[in-house]
C-alpha cells in the first residue's frame, strides 16, 4: 500500500475504549456523567477511551456494561472475550413446548373449548403456584401450553360477541403469565411476539383491566430493550393512564391496582434516565393510588399493593445510582409482607444492589443468597445478580471470592 493512502479506520479491530465512547455517545451520555456513575474521573474515562490506558479489571468492566445496557458484554470488549450475555439468562426446558404452543395454529376440530369462566379459575391458580414456588418457571412452563391452547380456541369457538370480549381478557392475562415465564430467556423474538398479541388480545377484549396489564408488560419490554427504546416505554406507559386515570375514582381493585403499578413503571424509567424528581414524583403518585387498597390486597400480575411500595422505593434509588438512599430505603422495607416467592427474591436481588452502590459487597452477596433461598429461578435469569456474582469472583478478599464461586454455581454461571 502507497504510504500516502488513507488508513483504513477498520484495519485493525476496535479497541475496549473506542467501544465504550461509541455506546457511552449511543446513549447520550456524557464522559464527566459517566465518570461519576462509574466513581471515577472524566480525565479516568477520557484517557480510558482514547486507548492510553488498557482495558479495566473485571469488575470495572462489569460495571461500565451495566452502566451502558450492554447485553452482551462481547459488544464491549470485542474479541478479548468470549460472547457473555449479562442480562439474558439460560433457556429453561420447558420454553420449547411453551414455544410450539405460541406458535400453533389452534383451530380445535371437533375439540369443545373450555368457558372463559374455566379458563380464569385455572389461570387463578396458575398466578397462586407462581407466587408460592421457588421454581416458579418450572411451574408455570409446564400449565402454559395447555392454557395457550384452550384459551386461543376460547376465543375462536365464542358464539357472542360478549363471549368473544371475555374470553379475549383470559386469552390477553395467558399471554401475559407467559411473558414472565418467556423473560430473560434466550428468544426475544418470541416475547416480543407474545407481547403484541396479548396487546391485541386485551385491545379486543375492551376490558381495562387487560388492557392496563398488557400496557404495563409492553411498556417493561421496552424499557429493558435499552435506552433508545425509553421514549417508547414512556409513550406505552402515559397513553394508558391517560385511559385509566379518569376510571379511578369508580374502578375495582384491579384496575386501580394495574393503575398504580403503570404509576410506578413511569417513575421506574425516570428514574432509568437519571430524572429524580419526576422518578419519585411518580412513586408517591403510585404510593397514594396503593392506599386505596385494601391492607392485604396483592395483585396477582404486577404484585402491586400497598406491602410493595417499599420494595418500589428500593428500586427507584438504586436505578438513580443513589446507594446511600437506596439502602436507606431497603432498611426501611417491610419485605415479610410481600406473599410472592419470585417478587420476594426480586426485592432481595434490587436490595442487593443497593448495598453493592454503597461499598458493602459483603452485604450484598448476603442479601442474594437470600434471594437464591427465596427463588432460585428468580435470581438465575436476573442480570444485576449475575454481574453482581461476576464481579466479586475477582474480589481481592479470599472469603468474598469463596463466597461468590458457591453462588456463582448455583446460577449456573460456571457451566460450559
Amino acid at each position: 500500500m502507497p504510504s500516502d493512502a488513507t488508513p483504513d479506520p477498520y484495519t485493525d479491530p476496535l479497541g475496549f475504549g473506542q467501544r465504550m465512547q461509541i455506546l457511552r455517545t449511543r446513549r447520550g451520555m456524557s464522559r464527566p456523567v459517566a465518570a461519576g456513575l462509574l466513581g471515577m474521573s472524566p480525565s479516568w474515562v477520557k484517557q480510558l477511551e482514547r486507548g492510553e490506558i488498557g482495558m479495566p479489571k473485571l469488575p470495572m468492566v462489569l460495571r461500565i456494561a451495566e452502566l451502558l445496557r450492554v447485553r452482551d458484554l462481547s459488544d464491549l470488549t470485542g474479541d478479548q472475550t468470549p460472547a457473555v450475555d449479562l442480562f439474558i439468562g439460560p433457556g429453561h426446558s420447558r420454553l420449547p413446548e411453551v414455544r410450539t404452543a405460541v406458535n400453533a395454529l389452534t383451530l380445535g376440530g371437533d375439540r369443545q373449548a373450555p368457558s372463559a369462566a374455566h379458563l380464569a379459575a385455572r389461570l387463578t391458580r396458575a398466578w397462586t403456584a407462581r407466587h408460592e414456588a421457588p421454581n416458579h418457571r418450572e411451574v408455570i412452563g409446564e400449565l402454559l401450553p395447555g392454557l395457550i391452547r384452550d384459551a386461543q380456541l376460547a376465543v375462536r369457538q365464542a358464539d357472542t360477541a360478549a363471549d368473544r370480549r371475555a374470553a379475549q381478557a383470559v386469552l390477553s392475562e395467558v399471554y401475559s403469565l407467559s411473558q414472565f415465564f418467556i423473560a430473560y430467556q434466550p428468544d426475544s423474538a418470541l416475547l416480543w411476539r407474545v407481547a403484541e398479541r396479548g396487546m391485541v388480545a386485551a385491545q379486543e377484549s375492551e376490558d381495562p383491566h387487560a388492557i392496563g396489564v398488557a400496557a404495563w408488560l409492553a411498556a417493561q419490554a421496552h424499557r429493558d430493550s435499552g435506552p433508545a427504546h425509553f421514549d417508547a416505554a414512556d409513550a406505552m406507559t402515559r397513553e394508558a393512564l391517560a385511559y385509566l386515570e379518569p376510571m379511578l375514582p369508580d374502578a375495582d381493585d384491579r384496575t386501580a391496582a394495574v393503575t398504580g403499578a403503570l404509576q410506578h413503571e413511569a417513575g421506574y424509567t425516570a428514574a432509568r434516565r437519571g430524572e429524580k424528581g419526576t422518578a419519585w414524583g411518580w412513586w408517591d403518585k403510585a404510593q397514594a393510588t396503593a392506599g386505596r387498597l385494601p391492607t392485604a390486597y396483592y395483585h396477582p400480575v404486577t404484585s402491586f399493593s400497598q406491602a410493595i411500595m417499599g420494595a418500589h422505593a428500593v428500586t427507584i434509588a438504586v436505578e438513580l445510582r443513589a446507594g446511600g438512599e437506596s439502602v436507606r430505603q431497603a432498611v426501611a422495607s417491610d419485605t415479610a409482607t410481600i406473599p410472592s416467592r419470585p417478587r420476594l427474591a426480586r426485592h432481595r436481588i434490587e436490595e442487593a444492589r443497593a448495598y453493592q452502590l454503597d461499598g458493602q459487597p459483603e452485604t450484598a452477596l448476603a442479601t442474594l443468597e437470600r434471594a437464591h433461598k427465596a427463588a432460585p429461578e428468580t435470581i438465575r435469569y436476573n442480570g444485576y445478580a449475575r454481574r453482581i456474582v461476576l464481579e466479586e469472583t475477582e474480589s481481592r478478599v479470599p472469603a468474598r471470592r469463596q463466597r461468590a464461586a458457591v453462588l456463582a454455581e448455583h446460577l449456573g454461571l460456571l457451566a460450559a
